[in-house]
């Protein structure tokens, strides 16, 4: 009873809407205007356009994306935002980028591949023509048979990749009914544990794909060929040996490329390739960088207080980075547009942030909750003057709510706010974590961070981290709707009479004292 009672007098003394003490009044008269200017002069997509077809990918510390830092950072100044800066970080490392090409098979007969060199893999120092090996390995006893044999060659290993055909179509919406298994959830899916099993099955995985590559290096192989997942035509990128500066070229390519030359390996036939590559390392500058915009508060008591919003501007480079994370990013900047152009009154400040190296492990939005709110591992005055994060990086899919993030004492104030979108389909408010983006960076040090539920379309099965992540892919209805939504709670959080409800710290030694 006493652990019960600490922790209703905690959430009494925070000040938790639980019990109404939070001002969760709608502004409908500034909705209105919300809606009107991102609804009838959306920029939305001109801004994603920008950042697919015209710069690129842009992947962290690579050209394209120091391209992207100078065109949004100007584009927020001709807006007419404050305090408009690219802002290092920290120390990322080398960038890189692809400058050419081209793969091959040229025996039994000649057929185009389609695949991209691995990220952070040098090229292959002009054209080159060689045997493939198909190195059949399942256990490190199995490499002695290969000693002497992969001088000069182009290696593969086993794979458990498939491009089988598929009766469902790659894109849906969320239903009804799992939007209302969201809504009903009380226990948070953030802390699922892997089986001891699993763990083991990955890391036995591991250690025989690091004691492979290491005899290909020592034998002197020319070039590996790789795949992940995909099918139709689509490949999946992953990250490669960023800090190894003696990794061997090396090619991602479709399954169906890749798993028709393990066909004909094992059948016994002669294949040959041929493949010319040239990657490019950026040492010139090893810092990763973020870019920040500022609405100023208006309100001489609040305007000291921050509510932000981002997403991540860095992306993958088979594709153009369209749905992750150009979708958000568009999105965010559009909200920072709307809000500007609407002249909204916002009491505190409204701050956006385009992160950098989330894909290699949220850097840049780690980093940066680091060097803002904390000193020495403590939190620091900006952190008490924090109200909340949000965050896009879920595709290009329709919001269809918002994650609580397992802090229960904000539900009613979005379940309030999300009442002016039950017409546009987003009213589910759960309970639920999410991972793998941005937002976790201000939940880890106690900041409420949260990510908007949002419809997956095709980007889990067509277009994350692929060579399809293009413009194409974008909904522009979708994203001028999240534009409005988002906006909308931007302007809510700034001007609540108070900030943002916070997890209570009792959980923490509640859950010590279990």
């Amino acid at each position: 009873m006493k652990k019960i009672t600490v922790f209703f007098v905690c959430l009494f003394m925070t000040g938790v809407s639980v019990f109404g003490f939070q001002n969760t009044e709608i502004d409908y008269d500034a909705i209105y205007k919300i809606k009107d200017e991102g609804l009838n002069n959306s920029q939305v997509m001109d801004i994603a356009w920008n950042l697919t077809d015209r710069i690129g990918p842009r992947l962290t510390g690579s050209e394209g994306l120091k391209r992207a830092y100078d065109w949004t950072s100007a584009e927020m100044k001709e807006w007419g935002l404050s305090n408009v800066k690219v802002e290092a970080w920290g120390e990322f490392g080398p960038g890189w980028g692809v400058k050419k090409s081209y793969l091959a098979m040229t025996a039994p007969y000649y057929q185009a591949l389609i695949g991209i060199p691995k990220a952070w893999t040098p090229g292959t120092d002009g054209e080159i023509e060689a045997e493939v090996v198909y190195v059949n390995i399942q256990n490190e006893s199995d490499l002695a048979k290969y000693k002497g044999k992969l001088a000069g060659k182009v290696v593969m290993l086993p794979t458990t990749a498939s491009a089988e055909t598929t009766f469902e179509a790659d894109a849906r919406r969320l239903t009804d009914e799992q939007l209302d298994g969201m809504m009903s959830a009380r226990v948070s899916n953030a802390n699922r544990q892997f089986s001891a099993r699993r763990v083991s099955d990955f890391r036995r995985r591991a250690q025989l794909r690091n004691a492979a590559y290491q005899l290909f290096k020592d034998e002197g192989v020319k070039m590996v060929l790789a795949t992940n997942r995909g099918g139709q035509g689509t490949f999946f990128t992953s990250n490669g040996a960023r800090r190894d500066p003696n990794a061997l070229p090396e090619m991602e390519i479709s399954p169906e490329h890749y798993n028709r030359l393990v066909r004909l390996a094992v059948k016994g036939e002669p294949i040959r390739i041929e493949a010319d590559t040239k990657t490019v390392f950026q040492r010139e500058d090893l810092k990763g960088y973020n870019v920040l915009g500022e609405i100023p508060g208006s309100d001489p008591k609040l305007k000291d207080e921050v509510v932000m919003l981002g997403a991540h501007l860095d992306s993958w480079f088979a594709g153009t980075g369209a749905t992750d994370n150009a979708a958000g990013s568009a999105v965010m900047m559009e909200v920072m547009r709307i809000l500007k152009e609407s002249k909204i009154p916002l009491k505190r400040t409204v701050r956006v942030a385009l992160w950098s190296g989330e894909e290699q492990g949220l850097y840049g939005s780690r980093n940066y909750v680091q060097n803002t709110f904390m000193k020495n591992g403590k939190p620091n005055s900006a952190h008490e003057k924090f109200s909340a994060y949000y965050n896009m990086d879920n595709g290009t899919g329709a919001v269809r709510g918002i994650y609580l993030q397992s802090n229960e004492a904000v539900r009613p104030i979005f379940q309030e706010w999300f009442k002016a979108f039950e017409d546009m389909g987003a009213s589910t408010v759960t309970i639920r974590n999410t991972g793998g983006t941005d937002h976790q960076a201000f939940d880890g040090i106690g900041l409420p961070g949260f990510q908007f539920i949002q419809d997956p379309i095709d980007y889990g099965t067509r277009t994350h981290h692929s060579n399809m992540d293009v413009f194409e892919r974008l909904q522009a209805a979708d994203l001028r709707k999240n534009a409005v939504i988002i906006a909308t709670m931007v302007m809510q959080t700034a001007n609540m009479d108070e900030k943002m409800p916070r997890k209570p710290k009792v959980f923490e030694s509640l859950n010590r004292s279990r």
